[in-house]
């Protein structure tokens, strides 16, 4: 991302350049994870027949990746949905079906009230150890 024409483009739509280091996953953690689980993918091919089908690929794995793909750190909600800001509004319906599902036969939950799983106040993927925040912050 050094090319002129990136900066300039970059620039341009008021971004500024990182100078992260590659191979490095906590530069970018989010996009490093993306693209180990776009490579590791079963449905990632070996080789791409040319430029169009790796970008019709990409564009499919996206898709499903973000819109429909659940992830468990996000409470197995799509990054869409959390992004959006409809993610409260599916917790909220998923606690309704539970309690339905609850009142219908409560034997089958041990009788005790299932609840959907809490939306993350932070996502992490390499969680820092609080000493090293710590040593950052009075650096």
């Amino acid at each position: 991302m050094t090319s002129n024409p990136v900066v300039e483009l970059l620039t341009f739509l008021g971004i500024g350049r990182s100078h992260s280091r590659p191979h490095v996953s906590n530069d970018n953690p989010y996009s490093e994870s993306q693209f180990k689980t776009l490579k590791y993918s079963p449905a990632f091919p070996e080789r791409f027949g040319s430029i169009h089908d790796a970008r019709a690929f990409c564009e499919r794995f996206l898709t499903r990746y973000n819109d429909e793909h659940r992830h468990s750190g996000i409470a197995y909600h799509t990054p869409a949905s959390v992004h959006f800001g409809t993610a409260a509004t599916i917790r909220d319906r998923r606690r309704e079906i539970l309690n339905t599902a609850y009142t219908a036969n409560p034997a089958r939950f041990r009788h005790r009230r299932p609840e959907p799983p809490r939306l993350p106040a932070v996502a992490w993927i390499n969680e820092p150890v609080i000493e090293e925040v710590l040593i950052q912050n009075v650096s």
